[in-house]
């Protein structure tokens, strides 16, 4: 039993040598070694390859960057000059050595980019499509966009587009709509006053039924001259001579004296009308009171037209520190919300307005936030279909007319 014993504990004693032979302990560090390099190769292989594909795509981006149409301008998080591409250069005829590294504060010393850097502000503001004309055969649409990542601002893309030839085509047609408008409103004019003598009796007496035709074509004559007056006033406005006279004036008289036009279609309609007037006096603001009066009827207009019979308009004034808020309510017809971006622009009318035969031209809110913008101002709406619409506008009372304003 004991020789038994010793016996096991021998071959485990030899067992134990054997397994602590350095021969062995050598060949198994090398084979622990081999499959760490083999792991670390595998790695610098994977690695390799990802520096690769990362500079394939810093290459591709570079690429595109140098070849983009539109002049980039990447600016980073200190506001500093990061990146400037060709076409940038060719517009500022300027090198990108010349800038890159400069804050956008040290670009108002160089005289090809000191707009542009006016234009930005020393914070780089985010701009959407703002003109800026650096020369005269030469105007870029600007746009600012933040570059951002994981809410965290890594600075900012600067977007120089091209616009001359888009420009130049607008004028030529801003021009061809002025001169058909002025030869146009000639022969119209002409035509209404010898209506006006017909249906006065100048010429003669008329039977009803005559006077009733002459009075339709009357209200068509009418409806033409006030289209050739909106492409008019569409012309100046895009040739930026639309403000002539800016005085100072009282809103709420502007207001009331355009509202007192409308008394007679409001009571055809039986339509309930409020204007609520501020309790404090509101101070005099600097218009052009002929455009200003425009914008406010053009308001009026749309809401008397597109407001049922037996409904409600309310038209608010209100001051604040900024200046002075127009608020017009109605519980008319409303706008689709699918159309409402489209309310601002050129011949625009909502599909349930042309569906209640009203007239009109689509040009009243273009030309009323082109005047509205024109005084410093904005313009803005809410409207909900088939319960009714409510415009805003504000003016600003500027710094410099306080003085002015303080002595009425």
């Amino acid at each position: 039993m004991k020789n038994d014993f010793r016996m096991k504990k021998q071959k485990k004693q030899k067992k134990e040598v054997l397994f602590k032979d350095p021969l062995l302990e050598k060949i198994k560090e090398t084979e622990g070694t081999e499959k760490t390099t083999e792991a670390l190769l595998n790695m610098l292989e994977d690695v390799e390859e990802a520096r690769k594909g990362a500079e394939e795509e810093r290459d591709k981006t570079l690429s595109i960057i140098t070849n983009f149409t539109d002049g980039l301008l990447v600016f980073d998080s200190e506001n500093k000059v990061s990146l400037l591409n060709p076409r940038a250069e060719e517009f500022f005829h300027i090198k990108a050595a010349q800038i890159i590294g400069k804050h956008i504060l040290e670009l108002t010393g160089t005289s090809t980019l000191e707009a542009l850097a006016t234009l930005l502000g020393k914070g780089i503001k985010g701009i959407f499509r703002k003109e800026l004309r650096l020369e005269e055969n030469l105007i870029l649409e600007i746009s600012s966009i933040p570059i951002i990542r994981e809410e965290e601002k890594l600075g900012s893309l600067v977007v120089l587009h091209n616009i001359t030839r888009e420009k130049a085509i607008e004028r030529i047609k801003t021009e061809f709509v002025s001169i058909s408008a002025h030869q146009l409103r000639t022969p119209l004019s002409a035509v209404k006053w010898t209506l006006r003598m017909l249906l006065d009796g100048d010429l003669g007496k008329t039977t009803p039924e005559q006077k009733e035709i002459l009075e339709k074509t009357y209200k068509s004559n009418e409806r033409m001259i006030n289209l050739i007056n909106d492409l008019l006033d569409i012309t100046r406005i895009e040739e930026g001579r639309y403000l002539y006279k800016p005085t100072l004036h009282q809103i709420e008289k502007i207001t009331q004296s355009v509202i007192n036009s409308y008394q007679e279609k409001i009571k055809r309609k039986k339509i309930k009308f409020e204007f609520k007037k501020p309790k404090e006096k509101l101070p005099k603001i600097k218009v052009d009171l002929e455009k200003i009066s425009l914008a406010i009827e053009n308001l009026i207009d749309n809401a008397v037209n597109y407001t049922l019979t037996g409904g409600e308009i309310k038209v608010f004034l209100k001051s604040n520190k900024e200046g002075i808020t127009f608020e017009i309510k109605d519980t008319g017809v409303g706008i689709p919300k699918r159309q409402q971006e489209r309310v601002f622009g050129k011949f625009f009318r909502a599909a349930n307005a042309i569906r209640m035969e009203t007239e009109g031209t689509g040009l009243g809110l273009f030309i009323t936030k082109n005047i509205i913008e024109a005084h410093g101002g904005k313009i803005w709406f809410k409207s909900e279909e088939g319960k009714g619409t409510t415009f805003y506008f504000s003016l600003p009372v500027k710094k410099e007319f306080e003085k002015f304003i303080r002595g009425f």
